[in-house]
């Protein structure tokens, strides 16, 4: 069975991404349910994830269908068998922005992260917003630090030789000279992919598609290529398909 995975540059649970969402389900068997994982979040305090956790019920409420929310604030929390245990039969996870090196310190190599990836091989559904997207990777940013120096640290690695840049079109604006950067930490051999808000890029790890209002944007090698809304793309993202 193909992995099947959603990466949306921002906008969870807003009602363009609602289509995203269903492309997803459509594909992962299972019961159903979303679990909602603002873990990203959880540094921001129990206001801010309580937040994200109730912006994505009401969304998936919306459409009719069942999302819980998964309460993984720290690692002892993603090594709890009782919150592993509800990867059962669950048709998708779905984490949202927040602090992406936070969210990797937090899953990587833990109980959880592990029945996950388990999980993925049979069907079950990622989607990833923002920092859900930017913490697949080898390297990912601490969203903590403004000093360029610092903001690079391990990700958790399940897609390698790549580095994802969500909010693409709106990094310079918040730092002036970040998009420039990024792009030059890129090492060689890897490619870069920058999802622009409020947009997304859906596929099982090789063959994918865009939908939302803005682009795509694909590094590998020497040349950009840039993709809009109902474009089919090959890139094989290495640990990401099954």
């Amino acid at each position: 069975m193909s992995r099947t995975f959603a990466l949306l540059g921002s906008g969870e649970f807003e009602p363009w991404s609602a289509e995203v969402d269903r492309w997803v389900l459509d594909r992962s068997p299972g019961d159903g349910r979303v679990l909602l994982l603002p873990t990203a979040s959880a540094r921001e305090g129990d206001g801010a994830f309580q937040g994200w956790a109730t912006k994505g019920r009401e969304h998936f409420a919306r459409a009719g269908i069942t999302a819980e929310v998964v309460p993984i604030k720290t690692r002892e929390d993603a090594e709890r068998p009782e919150l592993v245990e509800w990867l059962n039969g669950a048709s998708a996870v779905y984490f949202s922005g927040g602090n992406p090196w936070y969210l990797a310190e937090v899953l990587r190599e833990t109980a959880f992260c592990r029945a996950m990836i388990e999980a993925l091989d049979s069907g079950l559904g990622y989607i990833g917003c923002s920092a859900g997207v930017a913490c697949l990777t080898e390297s990912t940013f601490d969203s903590d630090t403004e000093d360029f120096e610092q903001v690079l640290k391990p990700g958790l690695g399940l897609a390698r030789r790549v580095l994802f840049g969500p909010h693409w079109d709106m990094v310079d604006t918040w730092i002036p000279g970040a998009a420039d950067f990024i792009v030059r930490s890129v090492p060689e051999g890897h490619a870069f992919v920058g999802i622009d808000e409020d947009t997304a890029m859906v596929g099982d790890g090789r063959a994918w598609r865009v939908f939302g209002r803005q682009e795509v944007h694909v590094l590998d090698g020497s040349n950009w290529r840039r993709y809009r809304a109902g474009d089919p793309f090959e890139l094989e993202l290495e640990g990401l398909g099954a």
